[in-house]
């Protein structure tokens, strides 16, 4: 495949789009910055309309990997090594790089009725875990991944990564006051569940509610007290008797557990 059929990327746009490494920018622009080939492509086959790609910065090297690059014609653009390296979040560029639009803020539209898995984070503060987090829920079909204060942003260049292009797989959203959004949740139906060392063994619950939010909460502290006095149930993933002494679990580990056990019953 030729390289000449796609134009170079300007200066200008190189320096808007390494400003998306910002919160800030993200946020203003609408926009965030997804690096490699396996997480751009993801992104590339889950996006709800071509209208999510904003631009594709690949290198002369890598534009044959890309899928249908034709499809994107208008949006993809060549970069040299040095200007991809601008652009990247990694310290050795992948040379593949996009620029999606974030996905909008529904507020659970897909779990107006019928049963629904929503999972909440609660000052989950590393964007490594967050993005994880989201990849297993979307993979277990969670409706949505609601952000409390505190937690990492969805779409900082690690979570990102970390997600493995999952993040159009379900709904992302942010809620300043948790409790709040919670307390809204219950009214609609929503049995709110804790990850907890002081919760319930999860293998005496034999039947889960068919509407249920599951929040996970900070690496170091869990769920903080005010969101557990507001919950329905809390629950704890019980070590085995060979590990006593292991203080606790990944977050996103945890999630997983937890994910997969609500999903599957």
């Amino acid at each position: 495949m030729t390289s000449q059929r796609y134009p170079y990327a300007t200066k200008g746009m190189i320096k808007r789009f390494a400003r998306l490494h910002q919160k800030k920018y993200r946020e203003r622009e609408g926009c965030f910055l997804a690096e490699g080939l396996r997480t751009v492509s993801e992104l590339l086959r889950q996006m709800p309309s071509v209208e999510a790609l904003v631009a594709l910065f690949v290198g002369a090297d890598q534009l044959a990997l890309i899928p249908f690059p034709e499809r994107y014609r208008e949006k993809l653009f060549l970069l040299e090594q040095e200007e991809m390296r601008r652009l990247a979040a990694t310290t050795t560029s992948q040379g593949v790089i996009g620029v999606f639009r974030m996905g909008s803020e529904d507020r659970l539209s897909r779990a107006d009725e019928g049963p629904s898995l929503v999972v909440a984070l609660d000052d989950v503060q590393d964007p490594g875990n967050v993005g994880t987090i989201i990849r297993t829920a979307a993979w277990f079909g969670a409706a949505a991944v609601i952000s409390g204060r505190g937690t990492a942003d969805c779409y900082n260049p690690k979570s990102v990564r970390s997600s493995a292009g999952s993040l159009y797989g379900l709904e992302l959203y942010s809620a300043d006051d948790l409790g709040v959004e919670l307390g809204r949740l219950q009214a609609r139906g929503f049995h709110i569940v804790t990850a907890s060392l002081q919760g319930t063994d999860i293998r005496a619950f034999k039947v889960w509610p068919p509407r249920l939010v599951l929040v996970i909460g900070n690496e170091a502290n869990g769920v903080s007290l005010p969101i557990q006095k507001i919950s329905d149930s809390m629950v704890m993933i019980p070590h085995g008797p060979a590990s006593p002494h292991v203080e606790s679990l990944n977050a996103a580990v945890s999630a997983a557990i937890l994910i997969s056990r609500f999903s599957l019953g």
